[in-house]
């Protein structure tokens, strides 16, 4: 499976790191491929590390812009006019998608995947891992949308949330099938 992961290229501490790096090794392990920003920095080095280091391989989508942070050494690297064209790139390229910490740009990747499953426009599983509870604020945010009205489709039709990165391989490889 091509699990795309969105989420920071900031360096933060260890509440953040350790499970984003058990993730990284159940998606190596798992003989799957991160599908990722392509970046060699913060998080996302630290993800794309443990996926390489568990025996995955890497297919990065980086931008002109950040072309030079890029990662030497992933099995693919697409470089991408925009940002734009770089997350219409990660979305094609992967069969489920993965929300893990970050800022504005992680939102922004969730928000557009999330509105596309909400019109019908992609039937890829979706997962919010809400490490350390970073995303509880967020996560009341859609329940109140779907209590009010907000959203067409129930909000378990639109996202997963879990808890912790086991959880979520195991949400993952259900929903596509794998055992």
């Amino acid at each position: 499976m091509n699990i795309c992961v969105f989420l920071s290229a900031a360096d933060l501490d260890d509440r953040y790191t350790r499970p984003a790096r058990d993730f990284a090794t159940l998606i190596g392990k798992g003989g799957h491929t991160l599908v990722w920003g392509g970046s060699d920095v913060g998080l996302m080095k630290v993800v794309a590390d443990g996926v390489q280091e568990a025996g995955g391989s890497l297919l990065g989508v980086s931008v002109e812009f950040l072309a030079a942070k890029a990662r030497d050494g992933a099995d693919e690297m697409v470089i991408a006019k925009d940002l734009a064209e770089r997350k219409r790139l990660l979305l094609a390229k992967a069969d489920a998608v993965v929300i893990m910490v970050g800022g504005t740009g992680t939102l922004d990747e969730a928000t557009e995947i999330l509105e596309l499953k909400k019109h019908g426009h992609t039937d890829k599983p979706v997962v919010l891992l809400n490490t350390a509870g970073f995303y509880d604020g967020l996560k009341e945010q859609f329940r109140r949308m779907e209590a009010e009205g907000f959203l067409p489709r129930p909000l378990s039709d639109l996202v997963f949330f879990a808890e912790e990165p086991v959880g979520a391989m195991a949400y993952l490889e259900e929903s596509r099938g794998i055992e």
